[in-house]
């Protein structure tokens, strides 16, 4: 296990640098055997639903449901986050998708990777900048339990402002294989687990969990970029472009939630208890959910946002002195 533990935590300290590994080793092998990946798309898009819920399905074994009862407590900063994950973040979105993608395949996913919150490493850098991992689990767990309630109503009314059909059959099965399945499965294995041994069962598969989720987030980028290899090269200003606008975004949304959580009164570790689920996204189950129901082409954005996300975010922890002395200002 302490071996496991040393490779998880190079994967999370090298996560950009192996994120552009699979990005580049992907799509050098797309385009090399392009005819291999039309020839067997469908395939590979499965591919890309399993790894998505061996994603998500270690994700949904560490929350510990039971801590959402304590929203009642103090709800302020639960309620921030999903103001910031499902009204605040749309909106910044819509903007800069008119603004700046005029592609409506990459419109579409643009906007779909938006609406869909709560990246995988959300709870990790709440710990590491010392921010209430508690209110962090609870708002990860509420956000998440959203996602199945919302995104269908939303794309309901994006789909009248594109010129794409929107499968709502298909937004519904792949919620089904990459959100609920997932929830369903991990609440029954966290209790069947506690329930066989104890909590220390949990904290001990941990660096399990985590190496799954990594490793299948890799592959998921890799599968896309295997996907659509070809055609990205000759629309590689695409690429550049989904970068430009997920760096705006990120840049808006952290300055704007830094102002706003100082603001309504939460404190240090409130805000970095939500801060990195209200901006980062979770990427796979939007991948997932993108090839499932549109195509690999609407699940480019979700494969490139990671990047710039991870780097965005960590730069933010370097950032955690100066934003506690804001916090601490009066």
């Amino acid at each position: 296990m302490n071996f496991l533990v040393r490779i998880t935590a190079n994967l999370k300290k090298y996560l950009i640098f192996y994120s552009m590994v699979s990005v580049l080793a992907g799509w050098f092998l797309g385009v090399k055997f392009s005819d291999f990946s039309l020839n067997h798309r469908i395939s590979f898009t499965r591919l890309v639903i399993l790894f998505v819920f061996f994603m998500i399905y270690p994700m949904m074994i560490n929350i510990n449901w039971l801590k959402v009862k304590n929203i009642a407590k103090d709800p302020k900063a639960i309620l921030m986050s999903v103001f910031y994950n499902y009204i605040l973040t749309p909106v910044i979105a819509l903007i800069l998708a008119k603004l700046f993608i005029h592609d409506n395949e990459l419109f579409l996913g643009f906007i779909l990777v938006m609406l869909i919150p709560v990246s995988s490493s959300s709870v990790g850098y709440t710990g590491i900048v010392k921010g209430s991992v508690e209110i962090a689990s609870i708002a990860q767990a509420v956000n998440f339990l959203l996602i199945p309630i919302l995104t269908p109503v939303y794309f309901h009314f994006i789909g009248r402002g594109v010129n794409i059909p929107i499968p709502m059959a298909e937004i519904w099965r792949s919620l089904l294989y990459v959100v609920i399945l997932p929830i369903i499965l991990g609440v029954i294995t966290r209790w069947g687990l506690v329930k066989a041994k104890d909590e220390k069962a949990l904290k001990e598969l941990k660096p399990l969990f985590s190496f799954i989720t990594l490793v299948s987030m890799l592959f998921v980028v890799f599968i896309i970029f295997f996907l659509k290899g070809k055609m990205l090269l000759t629309k590689i200003h695409l690429v550049i472009v989904m970068g430009v606008v997920t760096l705006i975004y990120l840049s808006i949304a952290l300055l704007l939630e830094t102002y706003l959580n100082k603001k309504v009164g939460l404190s240090y570790e409130e805000h970095m208890g939500i801060v990195f689920l209200s901006t980062g996204k979770n990427n796979g189950t939007a991948v997932a959910i993108a090839s499932l129901a549109f195509g690999p082409m609407v699940a480019v954005p979700a494969a490139v946002l990671p990047i710039f996300q991870i780097i965005f975010l960590i730069a933010y922890i370097h950032l955690e002195n100066l934003v506690k002395k804001y916090f601490e200002r009066k």
